[in-house]
């Protein structure tokens, strides 16, 4: 490869990383799961540096499953760490299914998709890194039929 295809390509490549960015994201982070099973020590984990306390953030859970997800809900925890404030855990439980089995996220094949909010409008307490950690709290470990799961932060109203 001569050198000007190499930086044709290589500028080809770095225009359409830059273009699939979204500014007002902080973070958007997936994890894919193997074998589809979501265990304990399988916790999803993102850093988020806050510049600015006073601009309210949203923050997400992302999920997805298959069809074979033998519940019509989910239990998980978020864990916030850092700054100068002590750890934080919230419990938060989401429906995915309808009363008649119809699932409440978004089909593509025997997948089905979820972003569903955790926090919103939320400011943290004062400038720095924090980080996001999110853990299955149901009781089957590890819990079947999850394929991905992450966090997504964005500004607020975006």
């Amino acid at each position: 490869m001569t050198r000007y295809n190499f930086l044709l390509f290589f500028s080809a490549v770095l225009t359409f990383v830059i273009s699939g960015c979204d500014a007002n994201n902080y973070v958007d982070t997936n994890m894919s799961l193997s074998a589809r099973n979501w265990s304990y020590e399988n916790k999803v984990k993102a850093i988020v540096d806050v510049k600015d306390s006073s601009k309210p953030l949203n923050i997400y859970f992302k999920l997805r499953h298959t069809a074979d997800y033998r519940y019509s809900n989910i239990f998980i925890l978020l864990h916030i760490k850092g700054g100068a404030s002590a750890k934080q855990t919230k419990r938060y439980e989401y429906r995915l299914a309808q009363p008649d089995g119809q699932w409440n996220g978004s089909g593509s094949g025997n997948l089905f998709t979820y972003t569903l909010p955790l926090l919103t409008n939320y400011k943290f307490a004062a400038p720095g890194k924090y980080e996001l950690e999110i853990e299955q709290n149901m009781r089957d470990n590890p819990l079947k039929e999850i394929s991905d799961v992450g966090i997504k932060v964005s500004e607020q109203g975006k």
